[in-house]
C-alpha cells in the first residue's frame, strides 16, 4: 500500500463473491443509456476538473476544499458508471452513494504538496502512461466482453479478469488524478497493483 500513498489515490471495487444477475448483464447496454447520459453531459464539461485548478494553482497556489470535493465526487460517479458497463458489478450507479466502486484521493496541501509550476506540463508528462493505456483500455474491453459471456452462462465474472479491469481502472485513475485533477505532484507507476 505504501505505491498508493505516494500519488495520494486509491480505489478499489468489491468482488461480487454471489451470482450475478444475468438479465441485467444481458441488457447491461440498453439499461445503462440513462446513465450513460449524464456522465457524457458531465464528460462535456470535463475542463471544469482541469482549468480552474490549473489557474488557482498556478496564480494563487491554492486548491480550495469544495473544488476538489467538487471534482472527486465527479470522478467517483463516473467510476460508478464505468463499472457498471464493465460488469464489476449489479447496482445501478448511483449518482452519491459510493456503493461498491470505492475512491479515495487525499486533498491536496497546494501551497506545500504541489508545484505551483508543474500542471502546465504534467498533461505532456503522461504521454508514456497515455500510450501503454490505449492498449491496456482495448484489453480490458475484450475481457470484459469474455466476461459478459462468463457471467451468463455461470452467472460469475472470472476473480483474475476482474482484478485485471479494476486494475486498468486504477492505473487511468492515477493518471487522471496526477494530470487532469492535479491532486498529486508524484508521477504515478505504471502498474495494475493497489
Amino acid at each position: 500500500m505504501a505505491q498508493a500513498d505516494a500519488y495520494r489515490l486509491s480505489f478499489d471495487v468489491d468482488y461480487p463473491d454471489r451470482e450475478l444477475n444475468r438479465l441485467t448483464t444481458a441488457f447491461r447496454i440498453v439499461l445503462a443509456v440513462p446513465v450513460l447520459l449524464l456522465a457524457a453531459l458531465i464528460s462535456n464539461s470535463i475542463g471544469i476538473l482541469f482549468l480552474p485548478p490549473l489557474v488557482l494553482i498556478l496564480f494563487r497556489q491554492k486548491y480550495p476544499r469544495w473544488w476538489f470535493d467538487w471534482n472527486l465526487m465527479i470522478l467517483r460517479f463516473l467510476s460508478r458508471v464505468e463499472a457498471y458497463l464493465l460488469l464489476l458489478g449489479d447496482e445501478y450507479p448511483s449518482s452519491d452513494e459510493e456503493q461498491a466502486v470505492h475512491l479515495e484521493i487525499d486533498y491536496p496541501d497546494a501551497k506545500a504538496g504541489l508545484n505551483r509550476w508543474l500542471p502546465l506540463v504534467k498533461w505532456f508528462l503522461v504521454i508514456p502512461h497515455l500510450v501503454v493505456l490505449v492498449f491496456l483500455h482495448l484489453a480490458a474491453t475484450i475481457v470484459a466482453v469474455i466476461a459478459w459471456f462468463a457471467i451468463l452462462f455461470t452467472g460469475r465474472y472470472p476473480r483474475g479478469m476482474f482484478d485485471f479491469v479494476v486494475g486498468v481502472f486504477r492505473w487511468s485513475l492515477r493518471v487522471v488524478a496526477y494530470a487532469f485533477a492535479l491532486t498529486t505532484d508524484p508521477y504515478p507507476p505504471f502498474s495494475l497493483r493497489p
